[in-house]
């Protein structure tokens, strides 16, 4: 008896495992149910070795908005919640085009942090509309006084300079001379505690190969350094754009793969563009 009411308790979760470049997903479609998983199921499931492992967990529901057909949600695999996540939005579009859910050309889904436009393309990308980049420090939110294209915070005993924007979620960036040997474990969970981002932050660190690449490396707030990070990615070309680095249309090139953004500047919205790729299905018991 007492195995069929254990029995009886265990929660079977239908899942898809995906990715974006690299940078790792469960999606749960939670359209006709709430997702009821507290902060330690999910560290429990996205642990690596004794669960399914990912970088966040991406639930599907229903919107009630009028303009957006369906809403996403997004969850670090430390448990906390996140604003945006551009390989994540990519995915859930794939997903959703998979199941037959949308409609072909441009849709809005609503993100945490507000409404997004996605088209699936033919060659299987993704092509996402992240929104226009916000510079201002309480838009970050970064402490400063004034708004800058570069900040000078202390961290780890010395002065580091960054560059600050939300695209959603808050992101520093740190240019650097050769990713591959950027300082990124240590560097990146000093400046994601930076007392400047009160809300923490994701770090990015990025060398300029020419005006229309780069090379990026990113450590996720709540996760640590993935092999790819789209709102990362969109976020060094909006700040190198801002400082005449770059031009309108850039090649970010991470460890998982590339992404093609494109911005024109103020008033413009930023376009990603990327590849959503499904792995394998199963079925998570709790």
């Amino acid at each position: 008896m007492p195995r069929k009411a254990e029995a009886a308790q265990t929660m079977a979760l239908a899942f898809s495992k995906m990715h974006g470049i690299g940078n790792d997903f469960v999606v749960l479609d939670c359209r006709q149910h709430a997702c009821t998983l507290d902060a330690a199921q999910i560290r429990k499931m996205g642990d690596r070795h004794l669960g399914v492992g990912f970088d966040q967990l991406l639930t599907i529901e229903r919107d009630e908005t009028a303009d957006c057909v369906f809403r996403y949600g997004i969850w670090n695999r430390d448990g906390s919640s996140s604003g945006q996540c551009g390989n994540g939005v990519r995915c859930v579009a794939a997903w959703l085009a998979r199941d037959g859910s949308l409609e072909p050309g441009l849709v809005r889904l609503m993100s945490p942090s507000g409404p997004v436009r996605v088209e699936v393309l033919a060659d299987a990308r993704v092509r996402v509309d992240m929104g226009e980049p916000r510079f201002a420090p309480a838009d970050v939110p970064f402490a400063a006084t004034a708004e800058r294209d570069r900040y000078r915070i202390g961290v780890a005993g010395c002065t580091i300079e960054v560059g600050a924007v939300s695209m959603g979620n808050p992101h520093a960036l740190i240019e650097v001379g050769d990713v591959e040997r950027a300082e990124v474990d240590m560097l990146g969970p000093q400046v994601e505690q930076a007392r400047e981002f009160a809300q923490g932050c994701n770090v990015g660190f990025a060398q300029i190969l020419s005006r229309s690449a780069v090379a990026l490396r990113v450590w996720e707030r709540g996760v640590g350094e993935t092999l790819g990070c789209g709102s990362g990615g969109c976020a060094a070309m909006a700040v190198m754009h801002r400082r005449g680095q770059v031009d309108d249309e850039v090649e970010i090139r991470l460890p998982g793969g590339a992404l093609l953004i494109q911005w024109q500047g103020p008033g413009h919205p930023l376009w990603m563009t990327g590849p959503a790729t499904f792995v394998f299905e199963g079925v998570w018991h709790e």
